[in-house]
């Protein structure tokens, strides 16, 4: 650090954030500069970075807001900053973030260090086993709500760093630039899609609800993906109870849960015969509901088992229809398998860690359009279907490498 730079960040740190946030995310933010247009005068970029930061002048630009439809319906707001911002939030994100995790909890899975999903869909595979119940938490406009004033009370408990909370304010307060190029002030909130916010979201979280369940219902067992929420009751009477008492914890803390999706869930299996309204719910992609499995002995029964869900179905399959396989008739099948297998390994090593049956289906789907394309690239096959799956099926055999459902499955998934 140079001594006329009153605050504490130094080149190396600027440079180790860089490295970070070059591969994740190359979009433009308002100034349209992307993560190609940024390295091309890198060594400028980065010191401009720097020098702002530690003289404290650096103020971050609007972030621009783009509109993800959601699979229920609606959309979900998603804040892109720029990419010299990007940079500078994985600043203080590096050196803040090594504190939080010491205190984080163990049962909190999003965003966080050496966590995944699969983490956190496994441990509530294995206590629906051991709780007939699960309250389903839905926290209304989560990012878009978080109480700035609650926040900065969490952060301020954890470091006194003045560059610290003085960066994470203007994050906080920095303005949206909305489609229509318009610019819109921001009283509450962390935008998804900011370095940052998930680390912040995480902390205001661990107050919100983890030490709080710790402290209030010790015995009640539960897991946590960012603002997804599942909750292990032993009957009816305390899952109600405990949605009640949620109702109230997350109204103090500014929060509203969901009354539509927010519900208490069944785990119903062959020894768990009641009825009730509620005997499924979605976790991270994985519906989980009452599957049909078998025991060791090869006998069926029923298990609550989670599996991917229609909705992700629903969007992997309009995913593949818009590819419009049957238009590139005139590729080379290899050429084709090159450039789709990214994404059909990306689904099956994501769904398919759980009961892969269901994506089966998927990839059938898939197989189907691959036979579709091969009538129209040879006339011999055109309304001759069962033909065309033979002949895929022959070719599926012959090169199992192509697509990876074929080198999973140890075959086509066709017929």
């Amino acid at each position: 650090m140079r001594p006329d730079k009153p605050l504490p960040i130094t080149k190396r740190m600027v440079w180790e954030a860089y490295k970070r946030v070059k591969n994740n995310g190359k979009a433009a933010g308002v100034d349209a500069t992307s993560m190609e247009d940024f390295t091309e005068d890198l060594e400028n970029n980065l010191y401009r970075i720097w020098n702002r930061m530690a003289s404290g002048s650096y103020f971050p630009p609007p972030v621009r807001r783009v509109e993800i439809p959601k699979a229920g319906g609606g959309v979900r707001p998603l804040g892109i900053p720029t990419v010299g911002d990007r940079i500078a939030q994985m600043v203080v994100k590096r050196y803040l973030e090594p504190e939080l995790e010491k205190q984080f909890h163990p049962d909190s899975y999003g965003y966080r260090p050496g966590k995944s999903a699969h983490q956190a869909v496994e441990r509530a595979r294995v206590r629906c086993w051991h709780k007939d119940w699960v309250v389903d938490l839905d926290i209304k406009g989560f990012f878009d709500t978080i109480d700035h004033t609650l926040l900065m009370r969490a952060v301020r408990r954890h470091t006194q760093d003045k560059w610290v909370l003085l960066y994470i304010e203007r994050w906080l307060t920095a303005p949206v630039q909305l489609s229509d190029g318009s610019i819109q002030k921001r009283a509450a909130g962390t935008p998804q899609g900011g370095v940052i916010s998930p680390l912040l979201a995480n902390l205001f979280l661990h107050y919100a609800f983890d030490t709080w369940m710790q402290r209030t219902f010790p015995d009640i067992l539960f897991e946590r993906y960012a603002d997804d929420v599942l909750c292990h009751c032993r009957t009816h009477q305390e899952a109600a109870h405990l949605k009640r008492v949620l109702e109230q914890r997350f109204a103090a803390c500014r929060l509203v849960l969901n009354p539509e999706k927010t519900k208490i869930v069944y785990c119903k299996d062959s020894n768990r015969r009641q009825s009730y309204p509620h005997i499924q719910f979605t976790f991270l992609g994985f519906c989980f509901r009452p599957r049909m499995a078998k025991n060791r002995w090869g006998k069926l029964f029923t298990c609550f088992l989670p599996a991917v869900s229609p909705e992700a179905l629903k969007r992997m399959r309009a995913r593949i229809r818009s590819w419009r396989l049957a238009q590139h008739a005139p590729l080379a099948l290899e050429d084709i398998a090159q450039s789709l297998n990214p994404v059909l390994r990306a689904w099956w090593q994501y769904y398919g860690r759980f009961y892969p049956t269901e994506l089966w289906k998927l990839f059938r789907y898939f197989d189907e359009r691959l036979g579709k394309w091969l009538r129209c690239k040879y006339k011999r096959m055109a309304g001759h279907r069962g033909r065309s799956l033979r002949k895929l099926d022959q070719i599926a055999r012959q090169n199992p490498q192509w697509f990876v459902h074929w080198q999973y499955l140890g075959r086509s998934t066709v017929g």
